[in-house]
């Protein structure tokens, strides 16, 4: 029996054998219902507009319930509409409100809200009413509920005719109607999977996690991009200077200044003096989205560019030269250069520089920042550290987040598992001690949250915020994964041989299933009926690459849902969903079709796994938690039938 000062906690709660029954039947019960739908999403970069449409659709999901319920009674216009409503209800309810008369647009209301009825009753159809119930908006939680269950009250047919005569009566459908779509995508999705990478690129990381944060249930797999903006938070000047320099080349200044509050001004005065007389042609930003609030002219914006990536070079060779451990002393780049003769030497091979304007570095000690640059760095810093959203995000990404995640015989993790060329699991140090494999991810995850945990200003907190810089771009990082980061070749080399950043053997490794079986294990997993599910590097389709790897153990679903991959990949992202009959890869259209072609907006899915039955609750982690719980109720009832406990109450 469980320990008797626990149960005797556990009383408080349930204070009798009845209430104890109760429970033990309810918890038996939604075991035995369907298990929710999963959705995996990988690689957001910032783009909240496609993010938002394709979690607001459920990548489909939706679609297919309206099709189910109304393909034989409902034209195949309406049957659209109806899915638009749902996706986008504001916008959808502006735009026929301002195509019908007033009369017919309050008939089409009453119309739309028994539809959604039905929708709603299907979605919702897996969980508990009390479960439903708690989705529910608030200010329409009892006429809602009223409605929902209409089926087992034949007898009030001019009751509920009544409610939604006067929900349009009182001017309140728009509302109304927003808020049930609202509860219909809220039922859609159980749980949310995002595996990495929802920073850069993209204009709107910041909108992203205020969108994750409200979701009910919701975990995160950290990426690199991720990792990189958490070691600029705490204070990593070199994290700093890399998330500033992609956010000013990708012209994400909305997201940088109106979004998280960043004070750029120090940085564009910085530029505009240093570099003023400087085309900094190769700096020209990627303009894939145009400012709202904070439009910045594209010659300042070059210089602002590149000033953030003369001090990001030098502040990589400062941090590799205090980290020999990292074994990247190749990657001290500056004192390479011969500035005089405008060339650098790469592995014993001299190249012509393409840029020979460097007015801030010393040629006889090429790493220091200029006393300027270090001005702006402290103010740059100061700003990362006290932007309120931006902690805000960093305490849901500490919360929700980690390294990797085994949900449900599922495996998530971002990047990769570092393999040798063998195929064996690399052993790697870190702060002296060796790991490998599943190991080594929990001593990231650990020394990550070191950094945000331990005494400020101690060794164990400098040393962490430093490794935030080596999980970007250190070639054993399991969130990168690849020997180096070329960003210095790209801007001055032309040989694109030098540009080449070779994957790690994981990845080559992972194309075989014997290796994909050998990781599941190592995390506990059986590989007969469990799956790996990863991110960070795009799908090529186009080019003949599967998303489908290791014999069907393993997905990769970054397919592209960023616009700067999307001309590698040729369309609009993954997206991967679990629902109680099978394992479904959706193919998304790119969002700027979408946004043309609205009703063109089905994803190509396809089932890549049946499930021999029906995945009940019961089959899941929950399942094993209710178990677990259903378990320490029988034995707080049989302690109270035996005396050992007394019922409270009257």
């Amino acid at each position: 029996m469980t320990d008797l000062h626990y149960l005797q906690l556990l009383s408080r709660t349930y204070p009798t054998a009845l209430a104890a029954s109760a429970e033990i039947i309810n918890l038996n019960a939604i075991c035995r219902l369907p298990k929710g739908t999963e959705y995996f999403f990988s690689d957001l970069h910032g783009e909240y507009d496609a993010f938002s449409y394709l979690l607001a659709n459920a990548s489909g999901i939706i679609r297919d319930k309206i099709e189910a319920l109304f393909s034989r009674s409902v034209s195949e216009k309406e049957r659209e509409e109806l899915s638009m409503l749902i996706s986008t209800p504001m916008d959808a309810l502006t735009r026929f409100r301002g195509e019908m008369a007033p009369e017919e647009y309050d008939n089409w209301c009453r119309l739309a809200i028994y539809r959604l009825i039905q929708v709603c009753k299907e979605v919702s159809s897996k969980y508990t009413r009390s479960k439903v119930r708690k989705k529910i908006p608030p200010n329409f939680s009892y006429i809602i509920d009223e409605l929902l269950h209409a089926d087992d009250e034949d007898n009030k047919e001019r009751y509920y005719e009544e409610i939604i005569s006067s929900i349009v009566s009182t001017g309140t459908s728009d509302a109304f109607i927003a808020q049930f779509c609202d509860l219909i995508k809220e039922c859609a999705v159980d749980s949310l999977h995002i595996l990495g990478d929802i920073f850069d690129r993209g204009p709107h990381a910041d909108r992203i996690l205020e969108e994750l944060r409200r979701f009910h249930e919701v975990d995160i797999q950290w990426g690199n991009h991720d990792i990189a903006w958490l070691g600029a938070a705490m204070g990593n000047q070199v994290c700093v200077a890399s998330v500033l320099r992609r956010g000013v080349s990708y012209n994400n200044f909305d997201q940088l200044e109106d979004g998280y509050g960043i004070n750029l001004r120090p940085l564009s005065m910085f530029a505009a003096n240093v570099y003023g007389d400087d085309p900094c042609e190769r700096f020209l930003p990627h303009v894939l989205d145009e400012n709202i609030y904070d439009p910045v002219d594209t010659a300042l914006a070059s210089k602002m560019h590149k000033a953030m990536a003369i001090i990001e070079l030098k502040l990589e060779c400062q941090i590799l030269q205090r980290h020999p451990e990292y074994g990247m002393d190749s990657r001290i780049l500056l004192p390479k250069v011969d500035f005089e003769a405008g060339t650098v030497e790469l592995d014993g091979k001299k190249y012509e520089m393409l840029d020979r304007s460097f007015p801030t570095i010393d040629p006889k000690d090429p790493m220091a920042l200029s006393s300027g640059e270090q001005e702006l760095m402290d103010r740059l810093t100061a700003s990362f550290r006290h932007s309120s959203l931006l902690r805000k995000h960093v305490r849901f990404l500490l919360s929700r987040g980690g390294m990797y995640k085994v949900v449900n015989s599922n495996l998530l993790y971002h990047g990769c598992i570092p393999m040798t060329e063998a195929g064996e699991f690399d052993q790697v140090t870190l702060d002296s001690r060796e790991y490998a494999g599943r190991a080594y991810l929990d001593a990231i995850d650990a020394k990550v949250r070191s950094a945000f945990y331990s005494a400020p200003g101690s060794p164990e907190q400098e040393s962490a915020v430093d490794y935030f810089w080596y999980l970007w771009a250190g070639p054993k990082s399991p969130l990168f994964g690849k020997s180096k980061i070329s960003t210095f070749e790209r801007y001055f080399i032309a040989d694109k041989k030098t540009h080449v950043e070779i994957y790690n053997p994981y990845y080559t490794h992972v194309k075989r299933r014997d290796t994909c079986e050998m990781i599941l294990r190592e995390f506990g997993l059986d590989p007969s009926h469990s799956h790996i599910v990863n991110g960070h590097v795009p799908v090529k389709e186009k080019e003949g690459e599967s998303p489908i790897r290791g014999g069907g153990l393993l997905f990769v679903i970054d397919g592209g849902i960023s616009k700067a991959y999307q001309r590698q990949t040729g369309f609009g992202g993954y997206t991967l969903i679990y629902n109680s009959h099978h394992l479904a890869l959706a193919q998304h259209k790119p969002f700027s079709q979408l946004k043309e072609n609205p009703r063109d907006c089905a994803p190509s899915v396809r089932i890549v796994e049946n499930m021999p039955q029906r995945v009940l609750v019961g089959d899941t982690d929950t399942g094993v938690q209710l178990r677990e719980k259903i378990q320490t109720l029988q034995d707080l009832l049989a302690a109270y039938r035996e005396g050992l406990i007394k019922e409270q109450g009257d």
